[in-house]
């Protein structure tokens, strides 16, 4: 599962910049990014998509999936607290 982390935001004159750590650098001196028109989540990439994840969210809302699907996988059980007297 790719690794989450919260990231601090700066401001840059009319823009913002974002510190990224250095197991999360990018090659080379440029990035694409791309917005989610519905979500308004952000992706960054390193090369740009053919359409890609775009392409992708708008196929998942025309697909009717049901409430149930994938819920029951090993992923998602929770790991047991060892520490709880349980």
């Amino acid at each position: 599962m790719p690794e989450t982390r919260i990231l601090k935001l700066f401001r840059a004159g009319d823009g913002q910049v974002v510190r990224l750590p250095a197991d999360f650098r990018f090659d080379g001196d440029t990035v694409y990014a791309s917005r989610d028109a519905s979500t308004g989540d952000v992706t960054l990439s390193g090369r740009p998509s053919a359409g890609g994840w775009a392409e992708f969210f708008e196929l998942i809302r025309t697909i009717d999936v049901p409430d149930d699907f994938m819920t029951e996988r090993p992923m998602n059980i929770l790991p047991r607290d060892e520490t709880s007297s349980e």
